[in-house]
This record gives C-alpha cells, structure tokens and sequence, in this order.
C-alpha cells in the first residue's frame, strides 16, 4: 500500500513540556503528544521527526515536522471524519479559530507542485479534503498551547530533520527593573540593562564554521562542527534586548549557551575576547552560563 509522507509546522509554548523530543516513561514532550494523537486518529503506530530538538521550556514559531501514513489508514480516517467532527458539539468555533482547515485558508491547501500531474480533479478534491479532516482534528484535539498552522503533503524523500539547510533562533531578554507580566513565559527577565555594543562585537568570534564542542550539552557525543551564518543584537523598544542566531544546525542548549555566555559580557563581568576563547577551548563545560530556556524560540527551519 501507498504511503504519504506529510510536511506540518508546529507551533507551540514550551513552558509545561520537557522539550520536543519523547522520552521513555514521559508522556509530557511535544513529538509524543504529536505521535499520540496521530496514532489514534489513524489507528496505526505514527512516528513524527521534528527538524530540532527543542529543550524543555523552549517555544516553537517554525518548527517542522514529517511523518509517514499508510494510504489505506487515511482513507479510514477521513471516511469517518463526519461522524467523528459530529461529536465536537458546539466546538466548531473553538477549533477554527485555531488554525484548523478551511476552503478559505490557502496556506492548508495541498501544494500543486506534490499532485501528481495525471490526478483527475475528483482525486485532487479528494486529497484536499483528506488533508483538512486530518488537520482540523489534530487541531481540534491537541491542547492549547500545540498548534499546526500548516500540513501538507510532501514528496517520498521529505525529511523534516535530515534535510535542513538553515535554521532561526530568537531569543529575548527584559532588562527593566520590574518584570513583564504579560510576557514572562517568553522572556529571560534580566532586570538590568546590557552593552549591546559590546555583546556585538563579541559575537563575531562565533561567525563561521567552528567547533562547538565548549557551547553543548555535557551528554553531547555527536560532531559539535557547525556553521553560524549571523547574529543579530537589536532593541525593537527600550527594556527588550533581541538575539537572533542564523545556522546550519545547532547543538544541545547551544544557543542557551552562547546567550549566557554575550550577557556575561553585556553586564561586563566578562571582556569581549572571553567567547573566543572559550570557543578555542574546545572543551564541554568551558560555557558554564545557561540563559533560562523560557527566553528562546525557535523561529524557521529552512529546506
């Protein structure tokens, strides 16, 4: 039998989960609450592979996603789509206004490029209802703070994670006095300001392909070689401090790192040359300030 391959973007606050990637005897991650949820609607085992491993505490705008489903197992699911949207009573609203699929949402429309060219229009407005059934419910059913924005289908050789050629990290920082309240869950509230300046030119050691084995995990075995393409320091008002880190990929608490590491030399506790050198020494634990995961967002995962 046929298998689709789908493409999702997944959006989602990161406060209460232990990050994205399920863990043994932990049903509180997003891939699992993904691969659950998938599983039961399609009423086959459904493995998801996200594009990054996101820490726990650590929001999505962009992340991505694939899966594979059996043709026959999508046809099963949508021949019961009615009876099954039936027993949302009085949900209808709710589950529109987040996302799900409409004839008016051109972003959820199957991309032509991925029809075959030979589908009779019956087939095509068959595909593009199999794909809004399965996209309302996963809206429908997933919490609040999970959301997917897009779903669509992709060629056989879609890979959500081993196909990734640039990836957007933002993290923000409040340097007022007092807190945020509306914002709290995504920001690192700091509380006093930082020489951005310096935090710039500090950076630019990072720029380039590296080693980056001093700003990973202490349980990291993987090649820690990556490629920072920019980074970005801006204040888009008076109390936000705004990184942006542009890559190839990125490592275990990198960013969370990197972040701990510029604030240390923003609030002059550390001089500029200090994020080179720990870059040259090459050596787990050489970053030792980790910016709180609350701060961070993964933004876009380019293909």
């Amino acid at each position: 039998m046929h298998q689709i391959n789908y493409k999702m973007t997944v959006q989602y606050e990161g406060t209460r989960y232990k990050g994205w990637q399920k863990q043994p005897g932990c049903d509180n991650t997003i891939q699992g609450k993904l691969e659950t949820l998938l599983s039961r609607l399609l009423e086959t085992d459904v493995e998801v592979f996200g594009a990054g491993r996101t820490d726990a505490g650590v929001h999505a705008l962009g992340q991505s996603a694939s899966f594979r489903v059996e043709e026959e197992c999508l046809e099963r699911f949508a021949r019961g789509y009615e009876v099954l949207k039936a027993s949302w009573s009085g949900t209808g609203a709710r589950v529109q206004a987040r996302g799900a699929g409409s004839k008016r949402n051109a972003q959820n429309a199957p991309d032509p490029s991925l029809t075959p060219a030979s589908a009779s229009p019956v087939r095509s407005e068959q595909i593009r209802l199999q794909d809004e059934a399965l996209l309302d419910a996963l809206n429908h059913y997933l919490p609040d703070d999970i959301v997917i924005p897009k779903l669509t289908r992709a060629s056989d050789r879609f890979h959500a994670r081993y196909l990734t050629s640039s990836k957007w990290y933002q993290y923000r920082i409040r340097t007022a006095p007092y807190g945020d309240v509306m914002n709290r869950r995504f920001l690192w509230q700091y509380g006093e300001d930082l020489d951005t300046d310096a935090m710039f030119r500090a950076s630019r050691a990072l720029i380039g392909t590296h080693d980056f084995t001093s700003f990973c995990g202490l349980k990291m075995k993987k090649s820690a070689v990556r490629t920072i393409t920019d980074i970005r320091i801006s204040r888009p008002d008076e109390y936000t401090i705004v990184l942006d880190y542009y890559g190839d990929g990125f490592l275990n608490h990198m960013v969370r790192l990197l972040t701990g590491e510029l604030v240390e030399v923003g609030a002059g506790r550390s001089k500029e040359g200090a994020i080179g050198d720990i870059l040259e020494a090459c050596r787990k634990g050489a970053a030792s300030h980790t910016a709180p995961a609350c701060g961070l967002t993964l933004m876009e995962v380019r293909y």
